[in-house]
C-alpha cells in the first residue's frame, strides 16, 4: 500500500524549481545572445555625422554608469538566474536520506563472497560492534551502537537466512514488502490548516484573476493588430484613404491618419513649441502643409491632436528643423522608428491592389525619411544628402553640378575640409546598377502562354565617380565567360533561392543616413510594372546585399529572380523594371523590358518518324545499325538491275569502238 506525505524538507519541491528555471531561462538567454549578435552592425559609411550618429545610438542603448539602460528582459534575466543560484545553493546544503539497502555494503564485503567467508567475517564484526564490546562515548551513544549492531545483524540474515535472503531478493529489503512512500513535491506548511486561506486566495488571485486577464488581453490584443502588427483602425484607414492615382502628399496623409491609434496620448508641456514647428512647417511648404492636414482630417473635418502632433515632427524631421524640447525630441524618434511599420502595411495595401503610382509613391517615402529630405526634393536638394552640405552650400559652392561627384570635385578644387566625408559617404554610396534584366523559362528557347516565367535581374552598386570600365577580352575568353555565366545561370534559376549565393559575403554595412535615429542598413525594392495601364505585374520583392563593382573583375554583380506565371494569351508586352531604394534619395534605376509570348510549334514543324534519314544498307553505318538491331534503308532490286545494266552497256559499248578502230 502507497502512503503519501509531503516534502518536509522542501527538497523536491526546489529540484522542480530548479528543473522548470533552467527550461525558461536556457532558451531565453540564448535567443537574447543571438539577436544581439545579429542586430549588430559593423563597417558602412565612415564620414563623420553618421559615426557620431552610431555613437550617439550605442550610448543611449547602454545608458550610462549612473542610468544604466536595462530592458525588461535584461531583468527578467538577471532575476531568474539570481533565484536560480539561490535554489541550487539552498540544495546543495540539504541532506537526502534515499538509501538503497544493500547487505553486502553494510557488512563491507564483495557480493562474490562464499557463504563460509561470510560467517566468518560477520563473527569478527560481532566481536568489534557488539553492545558488550563497545564503549559508549559522547559522540557514540548506546543506542547507535545497538542500531548498528542490528543492521549487522539483519544484513549476515538477509544473506545466510533462506526465507530472509527470498524476501531481499524479491522486495529489496529482508522484512519482506515494505509500504510505498510517495514524496509530492509541497512544502507541508502549505497545506496546514493556518495557512489555506492564503493559499486559496492566491489560487484565486492566480487562475481567477491574472490568467483570464492575461489571455484576454492577448486574445483582445491579437484582434486588435493586424499580421502587419499595427492596429485594426489604421489598416482600414488606408484602405479607405489610398486611392489608384494618390500623390505623395496623400500618401503623407494616410499614413498620419494612423498615429491617433499608434502614437500613445501624451500630454505635451511644450504646445508652444510646437504650434512653433508647425508655423514654421506651414511656412516652408505652404499649399502642401495644407493639403496634408486636410487629408487627415476626421470625416467631421477635425484634425486628431495625436495625428497634428505626428505630422507636425514628420515634417520638423523631413525639413530638417531643429526639435528644443526634450519630450518632443523622445516623442519624434518614436514616431520616425515607427514609419517603416506603418509604411510596410501601407505598402501591402497598395500592392494588393496592384496599384503602381502609390507604391512608388510609398517606397520613396522610405527613403525620404532615411535621408530627412521632403518626399519632391528636387534635383539640387538632393544632393544635400552628403554630409555638411545644404542647399545654400550648394548654390555657392557647386552651382553647376549635377550630381554628387561634381559637387566632390568642386569641394576639393577649393580645398573644402568637407571633400574628406563627403568622399567616404560616396565610397559606400547605394546607387544601383541593372547590369541586365531579362525573361527566362527553364528549358525553353520561347515563352508559350501560361508558361512559368522567371524574371533575373542582376544588379551591382556602382557608387559616383567609380570606374565601370572593364578590360578588353579576345573573342575565345568573350565565349568562354558567357557559356559559364549561362551555365551559372541556369543553375540559379532551378534552385529555390531568390537571390544568388556569392563566393564571399560583401556585406554592405549601415548606410549613410546621419539623420535617421536608428542603425540603418540599405535595402531595395524589384518591381516589374506596366505602367500604361498603372498596375504592379508581380508583387515586388526586397532584396539587400548587392555587391559593389569590381571593374576587372568579371562577375562582379548579383542574379535576383522573381517567379510567376505567364500571361494565357499570346503577344508582346513592354513593361519596366524598377529597382528602388528605401535609404537614398533619387537613387533608383528603372530599365525598358519586353516579354514575347508566342505559340508553341506545330506538330507539322516537328520532324516525324518517317522523315528521320536511315542509314543505307550497304554502308558502313547501315551495316553497324543493322549488327545493333536498328532500321536501315533497303536497296531496292531495280535499281541494282539498273546498274547493272548501266555497267553491260558500258562494257558493250566498250567492245564496239574497240572493233571499229581495228
Amino acid at each position: 500500500m502507497a502512503t503519501y506525505e509531503y516534502d518536509e524538507a522542501g527538497v523536491m519541491a526546489a529540484y522542480f524549481l530548479i528543473t522548470f528555471l533552467a527550461l525558461v531561462l536556457v532558451p531565453f538567454t540564448i535567443s537574447s545572445f543571438t539577436k544581439s549578435t545579429d542586430n549588430k552592425v559593423t563597417d558602412g559609411c565612415q564620414c563623420t555625422p553618421c559615426v557620431e550618429q552610431r555613437q550617439r545610438i550605442s550610448k543611449q542603448e547602454k545608458g550610462s554608469l549612473f542610468n544604466p539602460k536595462i530592458s525588461r528582459k535584461t531583468y527578467f534575466l538577471l532575476g531568474g538566474w539570481s533565484l536560480f543560484a539561490f535554489v541550487c545553493y539552498r540544495v546543495s546544503l540539504l541532506k537526502v536520506e534515499s538509501k538503497i539497502y544493500n547487505p553486502f555494503e553494510i557488512l563491507g564485503i564483495k557480493s562474490s563472497t562464499p557463504d563460509k567467508d561470510i560467517k566468518s567475517h560477520f563473527k569478527k564484526l560481532s566481536k568489534l560492534y557488539h553492545p558488550d564490546k563497545v564503549k559508549a562515548t559522547a559522540n557514540l551513544t548506546i543506542e547507535a551502537i545497538q542500531e548498528r549492531f542490528v543492521e549487522l545483524t539483519k544484513a549476515y540474515k538477509s544473506l545466510t537466512d533462506e526465507r530472509i535472503k527470498e524476501n531481499w531478493i524479491k522486495y529489496n529489503h529482508p522484512d519482506g514488502p515494505q509500504s510505498t512512500t510517495m514524496g509530492i513535491a509541497l512544502p507541508k506548511w502549505i497545506i496546514e490548516g493556518k495557512n489555506r486561506i492564503w493559499v486559496l486566495a492566491a489560487y484565486g488571485v492566480v487562475f481567477g484573476g491574472a490568467l483570464p486577464a492575461l489571455v484576454g488581453k492577448w486574445w483582445f490584443g491579437n484582434r486588435q493588430k493586424t499580421k502587419d502588427g499595427i492596429n485594426a483602425q489604421s489598416a482600414a484607414a488606408f484602405f479607405k484613404t489610398i486611392k489608384e492615382e494618390s500623390s505623395v502628399e496623400e500618401v503623407v496623409g494616410a499614413l498620419g491618419k494612423a498615429y491617433q491609434w499608434e502614437l500613445q496620448a501624451v500630454k505635451t508641456q511644450s504646445k508652444a513649441e510646437l504650434d512653433e514647428l508647425e508655423a514654421e512647417v506651414k511656412e516652408q511648404l505652404g499649399a502642401k502643409w495644407t493639403e496634408v492636414r486636410k487629408l487627415a482630417e476626421n470625416y467631421s473635418g477635425e484634425l486628431h491632436e495625436s495625428r497634428r502632433k505626428a505630422l507636425v515632427l514628420l515634417y520638423a524631421h523631413l525639413l530638417r528643423l531643429e526639435v528644443n524640447d526634450a519630450g518632443l525630441k523622445k516623442q519624434q524618434k518614436e514616431v520616425l522608428l515607427q514609419t517603416p511599420l506603418l509604411l510596410n502595411a501601407l505598402l501591402n495595401v497598395s500592392i494588393a491592389r496592384t496599384w503602381l503610382l502609390p507604391t512608388l509613391a510609398i517606397m520613396r517615402l522610405y527613403a525620404a525619411f532615411a535621408q530627412a529630405l521632403p518626399p519632391s526634393a528636387s534635383e539640387k536638394l538632393r544632393l544635400t544628402q552628403l554630409p555638411g552640405i545644404s542647399a545654400e552650400d550648394i548654390a555657392a559652392v557647386a552651382p553647376k553640378a549635377k550630381d554628387m561627384s561634381d559637387v566632390l570635385h568642386s569641394l576639393e578644387e577649393k580645398d573644402d575640409p568637407r571633400s574628406k566625408d563627403v568622399k567616404k559617404t560616396l565610397e559606400k554610396w547605394g546607387r544601383v546598377e541593372i547590369v541586365e534584366a531579362a525573361f527566362k523559362v527553364i528549358g525553353e528557347r520561347i515563352v508559350t502562354p501560361s508558361s512559368i516565367i522567371y524574371l533575373l535581374v542582376k544588379l551591382r552598386i556602382s557608387p559616383p565617380g567609380a570606374s565601370s570600365e572593364n578590360k578588353e577580352l579576345s573573342v575565345e575568353d568573350t565565349k568562354t565567360r558567357v557559356q559559364k555565366d549561362e551555365e551559372i545561370d541556369e543553375k540559379f534559376l532551378s534552385s529555390r533561392l531568390d537571390a544568388e549565393e556569392l563566393p564571399t559575403a560583401q556585406l554592405n554595412g549601415a548606410a549613410h543616413a546621419p539623420f535617421w535615429p536608428g542603425t540603418r542598413k540599405p535595402s531595395w525594392w524589384i518591381v516589374l510594372a506596366d505602367d500604361k495601364s498603372n498596375r504592379v505585374v508581380v508583387p515586388p520583392i526586397k532584396i539587400a546585399e548587392i555587391p559593389y563593382s569590381q571593374p576587372g573583375e568579371g562577375r562582379d554583380y548579383r542574379s535576383y529572380k522573381i517567379q510567376f506565371q505567364g500571361p494565357p494569351n499570346t503577344g508582346l508586352f513592354t513593361w519596366k523594371v524598377y529597382v528602388v531604394s528605401d535609404t537614398f534619395v533619387g537613387e533608383e534605376a528603372c530599365v525598358d523590358i519586353t516579354l514575347k509570348i508566342e505559340d508553341p510549334p506545330a506538330a507539322d514543324d516537328q520532324p516525324s518518324d518517317d522523315e528521320i534519314s536511315e542509314p543505307d544498307e550497304d554502308t558502313l553505318a547501315g551495316q553497324m545499325a543493322a549488327m545493333r538491331g536498328g532500321p536501315v534503308k533497303k536497296i531496292r532490286a531495280n535499281e541494282e538491275s539498273d546498274d547493272e545494266s548501266s555497267t553491260d552497256d558500258d562494257q558493250a559499248d566498250s567492245s564496239d569502238s574497240d572493233s571499229d578502230s581495228d
